[in-house]
């Protein structure tokens, strides 16, 4: 099942997408009598599979009539949003694709390389993304995002996957210029509208083996990432089994996997050109759909005492 969020008046709503178009849950409950399926990714997450076999239900009922349904709408009409609006933590692996580690200069990973970003990057399908004006250096990556079902906490490997309630395209932008200020990657992997999500959440049985997923990354409609979840240093079930056993996973959570090769920085320095005003990112992911955001340069604004101790700290 392909799930997805779309903005209306009325605030952030639940939708399926069917071939015969993307039904309105909380439009088809109403419709249908229905009490039980869930209205929002969050009652979706928690609702185990109680809520997915309601909201199939409902599904199948809505598209099995022959006869027109207002439930039913036309997604290219829609206002897409995150595929999981409310996340928990958001979970972030970095070096996890041997050529990308290779490209950037680094050793292959021990241990799976831990960071995190904030509910404040989340951003849509669509949505335009807001370079800050002293981000000099904006980069993409292209990443499969897992979304975490169930309550779990030091999972077995073999058992990992059970866990997981789908999957998302993601673009982990990255202001590479900031994240390198210090050694810690924080500021620069967090800000604004730098965590796009979507279109679709894809339910793991759907999706089947996401260890062997093509992946690809564009720039204005030019493939710049090109590989295979295979080529991942760290799989999704051992990623998901190595997290739990130091921290509690619960429905909602998201953990990005990484990147592959091709990204701005791991390119020669006279070849690297920094995301600009007017870019198209898009994020390919096979049977994930495709991510697509302009980027959109913010103006520079007078100068206040944090920006001046900037410049100061960087020696401008």
């Amino acid at each position: 099942m392909k799930l997805l969020t779309f903005r209306t008046s009325e605030g952030m709503k639940l939708g399926v997408k069917t071939e015969r178009g993307v039904l309105d849950v909380e439009s088809a409950k109403r419709r249908y009598g229905d009490e039980t399926s869930p209205v929002t990714v969050g009652e979706l997450l928690t609702g185990g599979e109680e809520a997915m076999d309601a909201l199939d239900l409902l599904v199948r009922r809505s598209t099995s009539e022959e006869s027109e349904n207002e439930c039913l709408l036309d997604e290219s009409e829609l206002n897409i949003g995150p595929c999981v609006p409310r996340p928990g933590k958001i979970l972030c692996v970095g070096l996890n694709y041997r050529a990308h580690a290779e490209e950037s200069g680094m050793s292959i990973p021990e241990y799976p390389v831990l960071f995190n970003k904030f509910n404040n990057g989340l951003a849509a399908h669509g949505d335009e993304i807001s370079l800050p004006a002293d981000a000099k250096k904006v980069d993409y990556e292209a990443e499969l995002a897992i979304v975490i079902g169930k309550t779990v906490k030091g999972v077995k490997k073999q058992e990992a996957l059970g866990y997981v309630f789908g999957y998302c395209a993601a673009n982990d932008l990255s202001a590479r210029d900031l994240q390198f200020r210090t050694p810690q990657w924080l500021l620069g992997k967090c800000l604004d509208g730098f965590l796009p999500l979507g279109p679709y959440l894809v339910t793991s049985e759907e999706v089947g083996n996401p260890n062997r997923l093509g992946i690809r990354g564009l720039l204005n409609g030019e493939v710049r990432q090109e590989s295979n979840t295979s080529d991942m240093i760290f799989a999704c079930d051992e990623i998901v089994s190595y997290i739990s056993q130091y921290m509690t996973l619960e429905p909602g959570d998201i953990i990005l996997t990484g990147t592959p090769e091709g990204v701005i920085a791991g390119m020669p320095k006279d070849q690297q050109i920094w995301l600009k005003d007017g870019d198209e990112v898009t994020v390919e992911i096979d049977g994930l759909g495709r991510l697509v955001n302009r980027m959109k340069r913010e103006s520079p604004s007078k100068d206040s005492g944090m920006e001046k101790r900037n410049r100061a700290w960087m020696g401008m």
